[in-house]
């Protein structure tokens, strides 16, 4: 399987397993989503080995090395697949794809140079944010538990600090507003428009007539108050701060889990088919091309390309 490793290399060809990995956690601390592809298994003649990895970004842009041009696109269509989904796959690359394993995704390639290969791609996409706003004893509890289960816990504890919520705000943001009465209302005026997947206000439900009438009062819309999730967490007799936010992040947990998964919005792979051996080549990444006749033909590799090259009009169908 043919091609040319990317610049995340280790200076002999094939790229260094540590930069692969210092790129990936560079991406997390950007909240980058990617799409992480292992080879976990190969057969030669192929240019990959067992251990070798990329990363396939949203843009179907792929950094690393997994494969030659005949892998390339395949791995990225499939990772893009996976960022769509948000769940792993196991693919497999094979000249003559002869098992039947249980759950294995099989593409058949025809390039010249042979060798299969088995490959793992897994999502990894940004931490979900439990944004917290105020300063009371909950908002630590809360902090502590939220972390121990996988969020990116920020907290926004000064009113002065009340016009940069917003912009914290991603789709996958779950917010409670904890002031304890202090100033409920201008903090719930400045996300509850936001895009968040959930917002909860600690509170009565007297005390949350008050603040909603001050929401009514500032003209925001009633469908954007009624989310408002009031009084937060599940009903499970809590009395201390810990439990309170045992029952706030209970009820996160189950509203997350029943809704839809949110989606990486990844780019739809373009497909063109090489005319020599059938495999799908991205155009416009597809490094070897040619015309005949006033069309563009996209190949795998340059032996494809020549190969057409000899004989165009053997390869093009009468009349196309």
């Amino acid at each position: 399987m043919e091609g040319t490793p990317s610049e995340w290399s280790d200076g002999i060809g094939h790229p260094g397993k540590g930069d692969i990995l210092e790129r990936a956690a560079q991406l997390r601390e950007r909240r980058t989503p990617f799409a992480l592809a292992t080879v976990v298994r190969v057969e030669r003649p192929s240019s990959a080995r067992p251990g070798m990895k990329a990363l396939i970004l949203a843009d179907g842009v792929l950094e690393g090395w997994v494969g030659g041009s005949c892998a390339h696109p395949v791995v990225v269509t499939e990772a893009l697949q996976v960022l769509r989904e948000g769940t792993p796959r196991f693919i497999s690359l094979s000249p003559n794809p002869q098992d039947d394993r249980d759950g294995v995704i099989h593409h058949t390639i025809t390039c010249h140079s042979g060798g299969s290969l088995d490959i793992y791609i897994e999502p990894v996409l940004a931490r979900p944010v439990l944004l917290l706003v105020g300063e009371a004893p909950l908002v630590g509890a809360l902090s502590e538990m939220g972390g121990l289960l996988g969020f990116d816990v920020q907290v926004a504890g000064l009113p002065l600090a009340l016009d940069e919520l917003a912009q914290r705000v991603t789709a996958d943001t779950c917010i409670v507003v904890a002031t304890m009465g202090s100033y409920d209302e201008e903090a719930l005026e400045h996300v509850v428009g936001s895009r968040a997947r959930y917002v909860s206000l600690v509170a009565s439900r007297r005390r949350a007539e008050t603040v909603f009438a001050y929401l009514e009062s500032k003209s925001v819309p009633p469908e954007q108050i009624q989310r408002v999730k009031v009084p937060a967490g599940l009903d499970i007799r809590a009395v201390t701060p810990e439990e309170i936010a045992l029952s706030i992040l209970a009820e996160i947990v189950q509203h997350r889990r029943s809704v839809v998964p949110l989606s990486v919005e990844a780019a739809e792979a373009q497909k063109a088919i090489d005319p020599i051996c059938g495999m799908s080549v991205d155009p416009a990444t597809a490094e070897h091309t040619a015309e005949f006749r006033g069309v563009r033909y996209y190949f795998c590799s340059a032996h494809c390309r020549r190969t057409f090259e000899r004989e165009p009009a053997t390869y093009v169908p009468a009349g196309a």
